[in-house]
Formats: structure tokens, sequence, C-alpha cells
């Protein structure tokens, strides 16, 4: 029987459904209680999991005290003063991305989890795509010999079609557009996740980066209601890694054609992969040797991979590592918080 582990949930929002949907399919795990400050979307939401302890504020939780992890998946402000006191309390906990609204919050929040000595780690959803772990190991075993060019891109398109929703009624959309709703636009909302994808496969960090941000007119006046669209929706960054090797990271909502698409390519000095994740389908094709004179392209074969909400169960009972950790997102949220410096020097090159 597999030791067991007693859950909380902090947050009762969108994303909180498919975190206990998860959870509570993984033996031993036992949803024990939910915290949100708003009573009535709590209640409806325990009653939904069955969740049996309920609690209207965080501290509250914290005196009762009878969980063992949480999965954090409140606003993005809020990550930062609510896993303090749970890493604080010695609580194992997952975050939803990004960690933090800038770098040195998310850096105190490594330092923390680290001097707690408990399991943290981030939910970044595309480490669970088979074809980039797949290329990650590849990449790691030479190959494709050294990196020298990449090209990494993150498409969506639903500020040009509904079928996510009208973004321009709708205030689960809305929100992404307002800075003062508490949106970092597309850099902050899908930015960190191709960021993550390109580095992981390429094993490397960034050196330094420059970056463009825009914010295209979408409604009269720049805004709709208390909404104020001022969010960037499309971004463009150039890398250069710790080998040296040069590269382009692209995210938009302004990708007609395309719904929610991550695409990475991998140029190394004896071959190249081509990893990319489509309509919820992902795919890995590689040129090695003997096919780079005809440049010819071979599918991968890429092994299922255990989802973050399991790796997270499992690092807690001493049985895989605690991948992607606090430390990565805080160096993830350095780069994003380097490319809207960049963009405001008129995309100076900055260094990490």
């Amino acid at each position: 029987m597999p030791h067991p582990i007693r859950l909380l949930i902090l947050g009762t929002g969108g994303m909180a459904a498919n975190h206990a949907e998860h959870f509570r399919k993984i033996p031993g795990v036992q949803i024990v209680a939910g915290v949100d400050t708003r009573a009535e979307q709590l209640d409806a939401f325990a009653d939904r999991f069955a969740i049996p302890h309920r609690f209207t504020s965080l501290d509250a939780a914290l005196a009762w005290g009878g969980f063992d992890a949480v999965t954090n998946v409140t606003p993005d402000a809020a990550h930062h003063p609510t896993t303090l006191p749970l890493l604080a309390a010695g609580k194992h906990v997952l975050c939803e991305k990004p960690l933090a609204t800038n770098a040195a919050h998310a850096q105190e929040m490594a330092d923390a989890a680290a001097r707690a000595g408990v399991i943290a780690m981030v939910n970044l959803t595309y480490r669970n795509v088979p074809a980039l772990q797949k290329a990650a190991q590849m990449v790691a075993e030479g190959s494709i010999g050294t990196i020298r060019h990449f090209e990494a891109s993150y498409l969506q398109s639903w500020l040009v079609q509904p079928a996510w929703g009208h973004w321009d009624r709708e205030s689960q959309w809305l929100w992404r557009l307002s800075t003062a709703h508490g949106s970092k636009g597309v850099l902050g909302d899908v930015g960190i996740h191709i960021l993550d994808f390109a580095t992981f496969a390429a094993g490397l960090d960034v050196a330094d980066l420059s970056c463009r941000l825009a914010t295209f007119d979408k409604a009269p006046g720049g805004r709709i209601g208390d909404y104020v669209l001022d969010a960037n929706d499309s971004a463009t960054m150039q890398l250069r890694l710790t080998n040296g090797a040069l590269g382009t990271v692209t995210a938009t909502r302004f990708a007609t054609g395309h719904l929610n698409d991550l695409r990475l390519r991998l140029h190394g000095d004896k071959g190249a992969l081509d990893v990319s994740f489509e309509k919820g389908k992902s795919r890995l094709s590689a040129c090695l040797s003997p096919d780079l004179e005809s440049a010819t392209w071979r599918r991968v074969a890429c092994p299922p991979v255990p989802t973050v909400y399991r790796r997270f169960i499992a690092a807690i009972r001493g049985e895989g590592p605690a991948i992607p950790d606090f430390a990565r997102a805080a160096r993830l949220q350095q780069m994003l918080d380097r490319a809207e410096a960049s963009n405001a020097e008129g995309a100076r090159a900055l260094p990490l």
C-alpha cells in the first residue's frame, strides 16, 4: 500500500478542478481540505470532490494542520504570500506557474523551500509532453552534438477566433489582457512555457536575451468596461545560450490557424531535432547521420510521461526527483523580468 499523503487544495478556481481530478486518481492520496476566501465557491468545489474540511483563510488551515502537502492554484500574485507560510510550516508544495510575479519574490520562495527541506515543485504543464522529454534525453546523450541554433514558438489564436470562448466579454479571458487585473500578458502567461520548453530540451542556460513586446488595438479606446487592454499580445525574443548558441523564442495570441501549439527545432553539429505539440498531440522527428546530406527526417518513438501530479507525489515518497523545482521556476522568472526590461530599453540584449 503506498504511503498515504493528505493533500490540501489552495484556491478553487478554474485550474483547481484539473488538479483535483488528477490527484484523486493517485493511490494513497487523500484530498482532505480546500481553502478559498469565497465561501460559496469553496463549498461548491468541496461538494463536487467530496472534500471534508473547508477553510476561508490559509491561517485557519495552518492552525488545523491536518495535511502533508498543498497544491497552490491561487492567482499569480497570491503565490508568493501564500506559499511562504506553507514552506515555513514544513508542507510540501506544488505551485502553479509562474512561481511569482517578479524574480526577487521567486528567488525568495526558492530559498525558503531549500531551507525548509521539503518538496517544492512548479507546474510547467508542457514538461508532460513525451516528445520534449525524449528530445532532452537525446540531446543529453549527444545525439545531435553541440547545439548551435534553435527556434521555438508558442502559438495561440484566441484573440482572432472564439474556440476557447469570447475574449471580449468573458472575464476569464479579459483579465489576461489587463495589467491592472494582474496580467503579465502573453509573455508571463505562455512565454514562461516556451522558454522552459526550449532551454530544458537544450540542456543549457541563457547567457543573455533581448525582447520586443507588442500590444495591439482590440477595442475602442483600448478598454472593455473596467478592463484596460494594455497587456502584451505578442513577444519575440533572441537568446544566446551559455555555449554561445543563438536562437529565437516567440509567443503570441494572434497566430491565426493555431489553437495552442508549441514547436521547437534544435540544430546541432551532428544532427537536429523537431519537437511539436499541436492539437494536444506530441511528435518528435530527427535528422541524424547518415541522413544529413539528404536532409531526411525520421519519426522518433516517445514513451509516455507521468504527469506533474504523479511526479510530485512520487518525489514526496522518495520515488523520484522533484523536477521542475522552485529553483528552476525562479530562473525562468528572471528570464521574464529581463525580457520586460529589454523591451523597455529598446530590445537591448541583457545578461542573466
